[in-house]
């Protein structure tokens, strides 16, 4: 696969479908009167590590859906399109290590909703990108603190209403998977002279300056003889109109 960064439709449609399954998790509650909450992550409990693969889909309001959609797009969209060598795996065991982690550190209570894969992937795209040492990676982390710094507040338990261990447990999942996935996402461009098989006496641009540096003027190519259109030879005759002395034409 190439690492060139090329836009493709998955890396809008994956993060998109993802965001949807949230919605509609929660419209067939709302609807139906269902109730998954029960689903979550119970930590220390056989019974409540099903909600290591179900919680992230499981919110307890709307404003809690909503405010999880944003984030979880924008940064799911970010991880596809700058690391698409490994986005399946960060994405697939960041969010099984985000709740086994959860649920060995968390309260006794039910902990739901995708707050922990989001912490997840800020952790991972900040430090991936400040290891990486690429301008676009370096920019996209910080794009990334920029926009969602604010949530460092929320790996401690500074509201009891919020499970700060999930939090927590994302973002250390995160930076683990910084450390991790090590290979280069992006292939950097290498210019002629920059390969290892690079002549410079055959580089038409250094062929016009001497060994001094100073410019000379390279003769310019003939045309090839075949490719000169030949034209015929015409003849041209004159007829001229002579008087002989006794006045009679020629």
């Amino acid at each position: 696969m190439s690492n060139q960064l090329k836009f493709s439709n998955s890396v809008i449609l994956y993060p998109l479908l993802f965001v949807m399954v949230l919605w509609i998790v929660f419209w067939v509650e709302s609807v139906f009167g269902y109730n998954f909450n029960s689903y979550g992550i119970y930590p220390r409990k056989l019974e409540g590590l099903r909600g290591v693969i179900f919680s992230p889909f499981i919110h307890g309001n709307l404003e809690h859906l909503f405010n999880n959609s944003v984030p979880l797009f924008v940064l799911t969209a970010a991880l596809f399109y700058f690391y698409r060598n490994v986005r399946w795996k960060v994405l697939f065991f960041g969010l099984l290590l985000t709740g086994i982690a959860t649920w060995c550190i968390g309260r006794a209570s039910l902990h739901i909703g995708a707050s922990g894969v989001i912490y997840l992937l800020v952790a991972f795209l900040f430090f991936r990108g400040i290891f990486s040492k690429q301008f676009q990676l370096t920019a996209l982390a910080l794009v990334v603190v920029f926009l969602y710094g604010g949530m460092l507040w929320y790996v401690f338990p500074v509201n009891p209403d919020i499970s700060w261990e999930g939090h927590l447990s994302g973002f250390f999942v995160g930076i683990l998977f910084a450390f991790i996935y090590k290979e280069i996402p992006i292939e950097n461009k290498k210019y002629d002279w920059e390969k290892e098989d690079y002549n410079p006496e055959n580089d038409p641009f250094l062929r016009q300056f001497d060994e001094n540096g100073n410019f000379i003027e390279l003769p310019k190519e003939l045309p090839k003889e075949e490719n000169i259109e030949r034209k015929p030879l015409g003849i041209k005759i004159i007829y001229s109109l002579k008087k002989n002395p006794d006045n009679k034409a020629e």
